[in-house]
């Protein structure tokens, strides 16, 4: 008994779970903007999953799986975003994920205007046509809804006009306040409505920063 249990190894230290996950398209993101906004969480200690090489091997459904376990998802909406399948499809689990309540997205719009993610207009939109002359009519429709949804969220805008970092500031200052707003073992938005509440009774108070873009229903959460 002894000398077998000599030879059993400890189990492995069990992996912290991510708390956001990162959607985003293109290497001038990952090597500039994103590689800031990742040193800026690992700063505050805001663990989080960024997919920087999975689709050269990882299966799609491992994504999805890293989406579920998330409790923020951050959809990074560059011109170049439509150009992926994998990221469009990322976003319509992301949706399906808000919808179930078991997950809060915030859109980010960098050099984007939110009009044009909605609508699939402008550069953005002349992107994902092309992609979508070579799809599905269901699955362009998938997409479509999914744009349409996360974009109409309350989210933050960069038009390259500002500091990047005091934009970076910012994403990293709603990531926490949300983190903070969700119990922990719970996920999504039906864990802080009070948060809500207070949000829509005083939300100019709260968002006096040029970066928030309102969308015409003001949806908040």
């Amino acid at each position: 008994m002894g000398a077998f249990s000599r030879h059993l190894a400890p189990p492995p230290p069990q992996q912290q779970q991510h708390e956001v996950f990162i959607s985003y398209r293109g290497e001038e993101l990952r090597y500039g903007f994103l590689s800031h906004l990742v040193d800026a969480f690992r700063r505050r200690r805001i663990r989080f999953f960024v997919d920087k090489g999975a689709r050269r091997g990882e299966d799609l459904r491992n994504l999805f799986v890293r989406i579920q376990e998330s409790r923020i998802a951050l959809a990074v909406f560059s011109t170049r975003y439509p150009e992926s399948e994998w990221c469009l499809d990322e976003l319509v689990k992301i949706d399906e994920c808000v919808k179930m309540g078991n997950l809060r997205v915030i859109p980010i719009f960098f050099k984007v205007k939110p009009d044009d993610v909605r609508r699939q207009e402008g550069d953005f939109g002349e992107n994902f046509w092309k992609l979508a002359k070579n799809s599905r009519g269901e699955q362009i429709m998938r997409w479509k809804d999914a744009l349409e949804s996360v974009s109409d969220k309350m989210g933050l805008a960069f038009d390259g006009k500002s500091y990047e970092s005091e934009f970076i500031k910012e994403i990293v200052t709603e990531i926490e306040r949300v983190l903070t707003a969700i119990p922990s073992g719970q996920k999504g938005y039906h864990s802080y409505n009070h948060i809500q509440k207070r949000r829509r009774n005083a939300p100019y108070a709260l968002y006096q920063s040029p970066h928030w873009q309102r969308t015409k229903s003001r949806k908040f959460w």
